[in-house]
């Protein structure tokens, strides 16, 4: 991996594009009430929040060794830091593995009728996988070429290396090119990091209050008419009203029946 901060690169990127929505809502948010405008989320000195209401995850698509090479590999891509939590603890696989689980994982809206040919880089996607069958054919590739060592198991130094080699080589993951498995993980870890926790992930918002993002608030009546001014507040999930409570989609269940 570069020498450049990961984090740095990641705040810009959040800033710049904000929130990635995933296409269907499929978890609850773990929100924190809200706060008047005129109250401060400054992104100065703050407590350790690497553990932030960590809490465990019931997976309902990957299977513990693809849970295991998933954790790993998230925890690698957006790494914590001194301050801020990384993917892992922001509960970023959660966010994948209701994706997965869902119908965009199923490729509900994907088009599957072939001809399946390799395609120019400006063709878009051109495999038979839906997402699902993508991330579970290539997870089962790695898990069985590392099967002496699992990539949960490897240094730090040496899961750097083994997920730069599928970003930058021409490795087959049984018929999932490396690149395309990694630009999706990379894809789907970004959402996952930055998207509404009512989609699983940016457990607390803790992805939000890095970047300075308010989230969904949208009573900003009072500040319509003023202009060159700093908008600073506690974030808000879209699973909260301007008085900060909450309003889950009562037929998403908390945990597997």
């Amino acid at each position: 991996m570069s020498k450049i901060s990961r984090r740095g690169l990641i705040k810009k990127a959040g800033a710049a594009g904000a929130v990635a929505l995933a296409p269907t809502v499929i978890g609850t948010a773990a929100a924190q009430p809200a706060m008047d405008v005129a109250q401060a989320a400054r992104p100065g000195p703050a407590p350790d929040q690497r553990g932030t209401n960590q809490a465990p995850i019931t997976y309902i698509f990957f299977n513990p060794a693809e849970a295991a090479f998933l954790e790993a590999a998230v925890a690698r891509l957006i790494p914590a830091d001194e301050r801020w939590p990384g993917a892992l603890e922001c509960g970023v696989t959660n966010y994948i593995d209701k994706q997965m689980a869902g119908a965009w994982g199923a490729g509900e809206r994907l088009y599957r009728s072939g001809p399946w040919q390799r395609g120019l880089p400006g063709q878009g996607y051109q495999l038979p996988y839906t997402p699902a069958e993508l991330f579970r054919t290539a997870i089962g590739a790695i898990n069985k070429e590392l099967s002496r060592t699992p990539f949960a198991k490897m240094t730090p130094e040496q899961q750097d290396a083994y997920l730069k080699e599928l970003e930058t080589g021409d490795k087959d993951l049984g018929g999932v090119p490396g690149r395309v498995f990694f630009a999706d993980l990379w894809q789907a870890t970004n959402e996952g990091f930055f998207s509404d926790p009512v989609y699983g992930g940016n457990r607390d918002m803790m992805a939000w209050r890095m970047i300075g993002f308010p989230g969904a608030y949208a009573s900003y009546y009072d500040l319509v008419d003023k202009h060159g001014i700093r908008v600073e507040r506690e974030p808000m999930s879209l699973a909260q009203d301007a008085a900060g409570h909450l309003h889950p989609d009562p037929t998403i269940p908390p945990k597997l029946p």
